[in-house]
């Protein structure tokens, strides 16, 4: 029987370890701390309990598939509710729009913001959005790219410049809508790919489709640490052993390609394929064999980073969102202070209040989550001094949205630096941006050319970022296994 090692019990390792086991490999999983999750985490302070990794589940479809691919049904295992607003947009003006499920139920909602000619532009743009999900999803998101001619596609490169995919974000927006709010609510999500909506491709915009069309999910039970959860659960179901508190120092190789792992306890786990699923730079920094390396990572862009707060509230909010973006005054000074290094002059903030999740906070009590877009390590920003500034800062901002005093709050703090103590290069959760010469064939390849059964999953590989790529990651290098061996 084959033996398949995955290093890394993120979402990406799970959903490969998951669909190996189910097809009948021998599969040990080895994760460095003690539970499943790795980017998905999990934290605790008193009788408080946060998600410290990703707040928004979109496409819950490609979850139900790592499930399916084990044969179980996943609302069984993870029941999922479809959040009402998505999202709850607040503006520097005192405005709000929230995005809501429906086509019609949404275009009335940007009428009664920006009147009946932009709601008729939403409604149009709505489908165009529609279109370049189409024609970009099976081609190169949930398409393996680790060969040039992958990329190479004449038709569906053709069909996405016309659809303004090789536009910049903004300009592709700004095509279709002429209220700067909508423009906003459309382009933010250029910040999940690190980069201003000015400097990332069209093509993103199936992110706006992703999350303002197909909707926003969270489990209905145990926060977003409940995915890999579940998904550990579900691997183990299948066959595979889960090594908890155990870390990988070497993937051997020989000749004919890997050949086993070196584990920090000196054992060595024989294998004919590994799955590497963590962060790839630092990978390459002693754990990947000789011949490993790839040119990609010569000189790697990282994402910017974030600051986040973790609150455990005595009350609960009435009449909160889960998501509530809070835009500030200026749009273009915060992406080029972030390019920068900087901080952001007038940052906009992502608060999550998972109010749902009542086994994260004693009853009546509830958690509230801010994120604010910060410089990562790369912009030599002195975090010693800079984090208690930008903590005060959005304290004071917080109150000032209508939050309360929170600066006798239990809090958990996150900054750069504490990102880069949990393994993420250059202190960014968000690993390597989107632009062109990092994106698709152009990510760092998903399998190792010069050394046969080692391949990657993860963020940093295509399709990138975001809990679905990250699963179709893993779904990738398991079928890149399976193929091997035929």
């Amino acid at each position: 029987m084959s033996q398949v090692v995955v290093i890394g019990a993120g979402l990406g390792g799970l959903a490969a370890a998951v669909r190996l086991a189910a097809a009948g490999r021998d599969v040990t999983i080895v994760e460095a701390n003690d539970v499943p999750g790795g980017c998905c985490g999990t934290a605790t302070l008193g009788e408080y309990r946060f998600d410290t990794g990703p707040s928004v589940l979109t496409m819950p479809e490609v979850l139900a598939d790592v499930f399916a691919a084990a044969g179980e049904d996943m609302e069984s295992a993870l029941p999922l509710r479809r959040l009402d607003p998505y999202y709850r947009l607040r503006y520097h003006d005192g405005s709000h729009l929230d995005v809501v499920a429906g086509e019609d139920a949404m275009t009335e909602r940007v009428r009664e913001l920006s009147g009946a000619a932009e709601a008729e532009r939403y409604r149009r743009f709505r489908a165009r959005l529609g279109e370049l999900f189409d024609a970009e999803w099976p081609a190169f998101i949930d398409r393996d790219m680790t060969r040039l001619r992958d990329l190479a596609r004449p038709r569906v490169l053709a069909r996405l410049a016309a659809l303004g995919g090789f536009r910049s974000l903004d300009s592709l927006v700004k095509s279709h809508l002429t209220d700067h709010r909508l423009v906003k609510a459309h382009t933010f999500q250029a910040l999940y790919v690190g980069l201003p909506p000015r400097r990332a491709l069209g093509i993103y915009a199936v992110i706006a489709h992703m999350d303002t069309v197909g909707g926003v999910f969270f489990p209905r039970e145990g926060g977003m640490h409940a995915i890999p959860r579940a998904l550990a659960a579900l691997a183990e179901k299948a066959g595979a052993r889960l090594r908890y508190g155990v870390r990988a120092v070497k993937v051997e190789a020989g000749p004919s390609g890997v050949s086993g792992v070196r584990l920090d306890t000196g054992e060595r786990l024989a294998a004919d394929n590994v799955v590497v699923a963590c962060d790839l730079s630092r990978a390459h920094t002693g754990l990947l064999p000789k011949g490993a390396g790839d040119w990609r990572l010569r000189r790697p862009r990282y994402s910017p980073s974030c600051l986040v707060l973790h609150f455990g509230l005595d009350r609960r909010l009435a009449g909160q969102a889960h998501h509530t973006l809070h835009f500030g005054g200026e749009w273009d000074a915060t992406f080029e202070a972030l390019r920068a290094g900087r901080p952001q002059p007038d940052p906009n903030l992502l608060v999550t209040y998972p109010e749902s999740d009542t086994g994260a906070a004693p009853r009546g009590h509830a958690t509230l989550t801010v994120l604010e877009p910060t410089a990562n390590l790369r912009g030599g920003a002195d975090w010693d001094r800079l984090t208690p500034r930008l903590e005060d800062r959005l304290l004071g901002r917080l109150a000032d949205l209508g939050y309360g005093d929170l600066s006798s709050a239990p809090r958990l703090t996150l900054d750069p630096p504490a990102w880069a103590r949990l393994g993420h290069s250059a202190g960014t959760p968000f690993a390597l941006d989107h632009r062109f010469s990092q994106t698709a064939w152009f990510r760092p390849a998903g399998a190792a050319r010069r050394v046969p059964g080692l391949h990657f999953a993860g963020m940093y590989t295509a399709p990138g970022v975001g809990v679905p790529p990250v699963l179709i990651s893993g779904r990738l290098a398991a079928e890149r296994v399976l193929e091997s061996a035929r």
